[in-house]
């Protein structure tokens, strides 16, 4: 029996820095994974699991375009906040923050924004 392969050679190989192009440039101007995988002849599949892979190896960050900004609440949001809610010494006062993937973060108001970063990162990884 014979075999002849026609065509282009289909097996490539991309370096990390190639993949993080290509899932990056997934949302740029509108651009969804099927337009970019169409662009760059690659299954919709096979950035997904790039994605997923760059995530595992700390390349790719969940909220990469994320940005933190201190909590400050305006004079009148604590007038009609409870008394014990408004009360910053209260031990049961917290910030809740809803991740992309729907899972729920309640934590302290003064933890450390590295500490909290790497929470986030635990959290979407699992």
């Amino acid at each position: 029996m014979r075999c002849d392969v026609l065509g282009l050679e289909r097996r490539r190989r991309w370096d990390d820095e190639e993949k993080l192009g290509l899932v990056l440039s997934v949302g740029v101007d509108g651009a969804t994974v099927t337009q970019v995988a169409q662009r760059h002849d690659v299954t919709r599949q096979q950035i997904y699991a790039w994605r997923h892979d760059l995530k595992k190896k700390g390349r790719l960050f969940p909220t990469a375009d994320a940005l933190f900004l201190p909590i400050t609440a305006p004079e009148a949001m604590e007038a009609r906040l409870p008394a014990a809610a408004a009360s910053p010494t209260a031990p049961d006062q917290q910030v809740e923050l809803v991740l992309a993937n729907g899972r729920c973060l309640r934590f302290a108001p003064d933890l450390e924004a590295t500490v909290l970063v790497r929470l986030i990162r635990m959290v979407e990884a699992a």
